[in-house]
């Protein structure tokens, strides 16, 4: 079978979709699938093209043995709606020209966050005459109203009108939670072509490691609990409120912040951080996927929050899968499906989002019981096993493989 993938976000870059894409592409070659992905120049979430690395308006590479067709897109950081917008809907366009020159293909895959992707997968599939998935890994754009709180906008209007439109389209919907699919079921979207498979970790890179003494040191941060946050510094993850625990004398003397990534939010949260003259907190610049577990190796508990909002509890963030394949215990700070896998597993401890005396509580709790760390651990462990990503990107292919 020939899978012509259409993604915004693949490696270099290193956040979840890229990460998702990658791996699942990397699964179906080894089972005898050819793919094709046709991607942008690589620059998220900077909105700076990655060295090495041109905005050119077609340019193909092998990447790991799958054929990589890179596109011109208006590149734009990851803020500013109206930017972001127009470089949604170039990607769009290019990807669509660009994959009207691939040959013979058998299903056309277009994912989301945003759905302009599937769009172009949309327009494919009707002039090549094949079916097309809809890879749901987003309420986009119902989560730009929850992370603005915007409740009342003719554009986003339009925009939920297209994205219903896409969905009656798509010949399946695979969706990375059981919350998005009871969303879209009640908003009349048949459910008998909505498929879940949800993220997880690649178990062969996420493994158990020994403590990274040497970077704690380097750090210096060997003295502290480490509460460590890899990935995106995005508005709707509400980092910001952790600095104000962070100048607190009691939470200074124990406790360390390792805030590594990149985003719209990190100049400021950099800004905050120096005019307090906080000491218990880092910053890290992003590294390659491969140099991640190194890194993560080096906290003592992953934090993984998210505003407080309706919206959020239909997602579950990645971040939950490769640190419990790593057996470092969860802070979860979001609501809904992802507080339920974490509490059944017992990976981790939960916390009201933006609640600070909640967080408090925890992170008390357990820094100071080797008994709950330890049970944390196990759990995660658990947790990793029944979503590693090599099972369920055959998951997925077996849905996929139903269109043929």
């Amino acid at each position: 079978m020939h899978i012509l993938f259409i993604t915004d976000n693949f490696p270099p870059e290193v956040n979840a979709p890229a990460t998702r894409t990658y791996e699942h592409c990397m699964e179906w070659k080894k089972a005898g699938h050819q793919v094709t992905v046709i991607t942008c120049a690589p620059n998220f979430p900077r909105g700076k093209v990655f060295d090495g690395y041109k905005n050119k308006m077609y340019q193909t590479a092998q990447f790991d043995g799958v054929k990589v067709i890179r596109v011109w897109s208006y590149i734009a950081a990851n803020q500013g709606f109206i930017k972001r917008i127009i470089d949604f809907v170039s990607f769009a366009i290019t990807s669509f020209f660009a994959g009207l020159f691939v040959g013979k293909v058998d299903v056309i895959i277009g994912t989301s966050p945003q759905f302009f992707t599937t769009l172009s997968a949309y327009g494919l599939s009707v002039v090549k005459r094949k079916p097309w998935v809809f890879e749901l890994r987003d309420l986009w754009p119902e989560s730009i109203r929850a992370v603005t709180k915007i409740t009342k906008s003719r554009t986003l209007d339009k925009f939920e009108q297209l994205e219903l439109f896409l969905y009656k389209k798509a010949n399946m919907i695979v969706s990375v939670t059981d919350s998005f699919k009871k969303n879209l079921i009640g908003r009349g979207i048949d459910g008998n072509k909505i498929a879940v498979v949800k993220n997880g970790a690649n178990l062969n890179l996420y493994q158990p490691l020994a403590k990274n003494t040497a970077l704690r040191k380097d750090l210096k941060i060997d003295d502290k609990f480490v509460i460590g946050y890899v990935g995106t510094h995005g508005m709707a993850h509400k980092l910001d409120i952790f600095l104000d625990l962070a100048g607190e004398k009691s939470f200074d003397k124990k406790y360390h912040f390792l805030f590594m990534g990149a985003g719209a939010e990190k100049k400021k949260m950099i800004e905050i951080t120096r005019e307090k003259q906080l000491n218990n907190v880092t910053f890290l610049a992003p590294v390659e996927k491969k140099q991640i577990p190194s890194y993560l190796s080096a906290i003592d508990a992953a934090l993984v929050p998210l505003k407080k909002s309706d919206t959020f509890k239909t997602v579950i963030p990645s971040k939950i899968f490769e640190s419990s394949s790593m057996r470092i215990p969860i802070l979860l700070g979001v609501e809904g499906e992802s507080k339920e896998i974490v509490e059944k597993y017992k990976a981790g401890l939960t916390f009201e989002p933006e609640n600070l005396e909640d967080f408090v509580k925890k992170i008390e709790l357990l820094s100071s019981d080797d008994a709950v760390y330890k049970a944390c651990q196990e759990g995660g462990s658990k947790l990793a096993k029944d979503f590693d990503r090599a099972k369920l990107a055959d998951k997925m292919i077996t849905y996929v493989e139903t269109l043929l």
